[in-house]
C-alpha cells in the first residue's frame, strides 16, 4: 500500500509538473502555411491575425499603462500589437531613458542588468523587453519596426549602421516567441532600398524563425519591391486613409480608393503564393484623408468593411486602428496628430475596437486552410463600391458579405450536398440568424435583414448539410 501511496503521488507530481511545463511553454512561434495563404502556430493550429496598431507605446507609455492597454487588447480578441522600436532617431521612453548613443542606431544604449528598483532609470531596451515579455504572457505577438521610414528617408540611417542594429536587434529577441518583424515604416520599399534589404537580410540571418514583412506606404503593397525577397515570409498592404473621391493623385501607381480588396486579389494572384494582410487601413476616429482635421472621420462601420472585405478577398487576417490609440495621445500632450483629441485610454473602447473580435471568430468557426476567395458565385452584375459583395469559402461552406445589406444572388451547387442551411451573421455583435434550408441547385437570391443603407452589413452563411 505504501508503494501505490508512492505511486500515486508520484503521477500526481509528474501531471502537475507537466501542467506547469505546458503553461511555462505558452506562446508559439508562427510558421506560413503549407499552401502559402495562412499563418499558423508551430504545432499547425490556425492563426488568425487580429491586429492593433500601438505604434507609440515603447516611447509614450510606462510600464503600468502598457499593462493596461495589452490587458485591453487582450480582452477584447486582438492577437498581434504593432508597434514601432524607433518612432524617431534617437527614440526616449516615457521615463526619459534614450535608445540610442549620439543618434547612431548602430550605437544601441543598453544597461547592463534590469534597473527595476527605480523607474527613474528604466533603461530603453529593459522597458521594452518588459513590454513584449508582459506581451507574450497574455498571448498577444509584437509585430515590431525596427525603425520607422521618415528618419530613414531623411538620412539619419546608413546601411551601414542598420546592419549593426539589425544583428543587435536579431540577437536580443531571437530567442523571444512572440516577436514578427515589420521592415519599413510608413515608407515605399524604392526609397532607400538598399537600408531595407539590408535590415531583412541581417535579422533573417540571424532569427530565422521569426516571420517578417515589409509595411510600405500609403496605397502600395510590400509585393511590389519585396515579394521575392527571401527574407519576407507575408505580404503587407497600407490600403490607406482616403475615400473613393480622395484617392485622385496621378502619381500613385494604384487608384483603389477605399476598395482595399483589390490589393489582396492582385497578392492572392502572385507567385509564389505569400500570406497578404491589410496592416494599415483608414483607423476609425481620424479624418477622412488623413490630414484635413475638419473632414468627417472613418467609424466602426468603415473599419468593419475593410475588415471583411480584405479576409474575404484572400487576407489571412486584419489589422485595426484607432487614431487616438496609435499615437497613445494623453490629455497632457502638447500636440496631437490628425486632430486627435481623445485620450487613449477611453479611446482604445471605440465601438470598432470591441466589433473585430467578430470577424476573427467567425474565420475561425469553419476548416480555415481549405479557405479561399471565390466570386465566381455572383450571379448577375457586380456592383461598384459600397454594393459590392465579397464571397469566400472553404470545402463545405460559403460565406457573403455585403456592406449595404442589399440583396444579391449566388450560383447554388459549388460546394456539396443536395440542401444547404442558410444564416445571417451580425458583424456588429457576433450573433446569428438562422434561416431555411434551400436546394442547393440552380441560382438563388438572398434578403438581408433590414433595410438596404451603408453600415446594415451582413453575412450570409451557406454550411452544407
Amino acid at each position: 500500500m505504501y508503494k501505490n501511496l508512492l505511486l500515486i503521488v508520484s503521477l500526481a507530481f509528474f501531471i502537475t509538473a507537466c501542467k506547469v511545463e505546458k503553461k511555462k511553454e505558452g506562446i508559439q512561434a508562427l510558421t506560413v502555411s503549407a499552401n502559402g495563404r495562412f499563418l499558423m502556430t508551430a504545432d499547425g493550429q490556425p492563426f488568425f491575425w487580429l491586429g492593433d496598431t500601438g505604434w507609440l507605446m515603447f516611447n509614450k507609455l510606462d510600464r503600468k499603462d502598457a499593462d493596461l492597454y495589452l490587458e485591453n487588447r487582450r480582452a477584447k480578441g486582438f492577437n498581434v500589437i504593432q508597434v514601432m522600436v524607433l518612432h524617431t532617431v534617437p527614440s526616449v521612453n516615457v521615463y526619459g531613458d534614450s535608445s540610442i548613443i549620439n543618434g547612431d542606431i548602430s550605437r544601441p544604449d543598453t544597461t547592463k542588468g534590469n534597473l527595476a528598483t527605480d523607474a527613474k532609470q528604466y533603461d530603453y531596451w529593459d522597458h521594452v523587453d518588459y513590454i513584449v515579455d508582459k506581451a507574450a504572457e497574455k498571448g498577444l505577438y509584437m509585430a515590431m519596426v525596427p525603425v520607422w521610414g521618415s528618419p530613414v528617408k531623411n538620412g539619419l540611417v546608413t546601411a551601414k549602421q542598420a546592419k549593426v542594429y539589425a544583428e543587435f536587434l536579431a540577437k536580443r529577441y531571437k530567442n523571444r516567441k512572440n516577436i514578427i518583424w515589420l521592415n519599413g515604416g510608413d515608407i515605399k520599399g524604392s526609397d532607400s532600398l538598399n537600408v531595407w534589404q539590408t535590415i531583412g537580410k541581417t535579422i533573417k540571418a540571424i532569427d530565422p524563425e521569426h516571420l517578417m514583412t515589409f509595411h510600405p506606404r500609403g496605397r502600395t503593397t510590400s509585393s511590389e519591391w519585396f515579394h521575392n525577397a527571401s527574407w519576407l515570409d507575408f505580404n503587407m498592404v497600407q490600403s490607406g486613409h482616403r475615400r473613393y473621391s480622395q484617392d485622385t493623385s496621378k502619381n500613385e501607381k494604384l487608384h483603389y480608393g477605399e476598395d482595399n480588396w483589390r490589393y489582396m486579389e492582385a497578392d492572392y494572384n502572385l507567385k509564389p503564393a505569400k500570406p497578404t494582410i491589410d496592416g494599415e487601413p483608414s483607423y476609425e476616429g481620424i479624418p477622412q484623408g488623413l490630414h484635413d482635421i475638419k473632414e468627417p472621420r472613418w467609424t466602426a462601420q468603415d473599419v468593419r468593411r475593410y475588415g471583411y472585405w480584405s479576409v474575404f478577398a484572400g487576407a489571412f487576417g486584419y489589422t485595426y486602428g484607432q487614431n487616438s490609440v496609435m499615437q497613445m495621445h494623453k490629455s497632457t500632450d502638447k500636440e496631437s496628430a490628425y486632430g486627435s483629441s481623445e485620450p487613449w485610454t477611453s479611446a482604445m473602447n471605440a465601438p470598432g475596437a470591441s466589433q473585430m473580435v467578430h470577424l476573427k471568430e467567425l474565420m475561425l468557426s469553419r476548416s480555415f486552410f481549405d479557405r479561399v476567395p471565390d466570386q465566381s458565385l455572383v450571379a448577375g452584375e457586380e456592383f461598384p463600391e459600397y454594393g459590392r459583395i465579397l464571397v469566400t469559402r472553404g470545402k463545405d461552406y460559403v460565406m457573403v458579405y455585403t456592406y449595404t445589406g442589399r440583396n444579391f444572388s449566388l450560383y447554388m451547387n459549388k460546394i456539396p450536398g443536395e440542401k444547404l442551411n442558410v444564416s445571417w451573421f451580425n458583424p456588429r455583435d457576433g450573433k446569428t440568424i438562422k434561416a431555411e434550408e434551400i436546394e442547393n441547385v440552380g441560382t438563388h437570391t438572398f434578403d438581408p435583414p433590414g433595410e438596404e443603407k451603408e453600415g446594415n452589413d451582413w453575412v450570409l452563411i451557406l454550411d452544407s448539410i
